[in-house]
């Protein structure tokens, strides 16, 4: 296990995606993060089945930054409840993971 996760959320357009993927690493709270969409989720709100398109934001840094960044994805999220879920890195390259460290501080 490595002190590296990835942390995904979701959002209804590729600009709030895109600002949240901004903000992130110029704040140096993320080494990258990858941008996908349009997908389509579908998933249960306020008591309604609900399907919509949405954009990806894959985040890669380490866990001590976890607090920091959940925080202020909620700050710019556009969401009431915004998805933010946190995977550890259980092994990585470890190039990569030298550069994610240098990219974020240690």
């Amino acid at each position: 296990m490595t002190g590296h996760i990835q942390v995904f959320t979701t959002t209804d357009s590729r600009e709030g995606a895109e600002k949240i993927a901004t903000e992130l690493v110029n704040q140096r709270l993320a080494a990258c993060t990858q941008v996908i969409g349009p997908l389509t989720s579908s998933y249960w709100w306020e008591g309604q089945l609900e399907q919509s398109e949405e954009w990806l934001c894959i985040i890669k840094t380490q866990r001590a930054k976890y607090d920091e960044l959940e925080r202020l994805i909620k700050e710019i999220h556009g969401y009431d409840v915004p998805e933010i879920l946190a995977l550890p890195v259980v092994a990585g390259n470890p190039a990569y993971l030298e550069w994610l460290d240098r990219e974020v501080g240690s």
